[in-house]
């Protein structure tokens, strides 16, 4: 299961890799389809504020007092400003997709 955007070319290109290699992919845009509060909890509790990318113009256009506020808020306010993607493998989570997590995937 990926979670991200239809628009992210990380997780695009996590999907495209993925599925090359075989594996069936779930693909869910948590713009078009936001997070309930126990995914989101669940997210929080696996990544803590890792889950926020505060460096994308989208976290910058957050209010100051959304910026204050914990990730659920910014992300449920503003689901763009997850990192991403978040990526389910069985029990085990990744955040990001870069040659580590690709190997790890891969090697499963």
């Amino acid at each position: 299961m990926i979670y991200g955007l239809t628009t992210c070319a990380q997780c695009n290109r996590a999907r495209k890799t993925l599925e090359g290699a075989g594996h069936t992919v779930t693909f869910r845009d948590v713009r078009a389809e936001p997070l309930s509060e126990d995914e989101l909890a669940m997210l929080i509790a696996e990544f803590g504020d890792n889950l926020v990318d505060t460096t994308t113009n989208d976290y910058r256009a957050l209010n100051t007092w959304l910026k204050n506020s914990e990730a659920e808020a910014q992300i449920a306010a503003q689901p763009k400003v997850m990192a991403r993607p978040v990526i389910r493998a069985g029990e085990t989570w990744h955040l990001g997709w870069d040659d580590t997590i690709e190997a790890a995937l891969l090697a499963e």
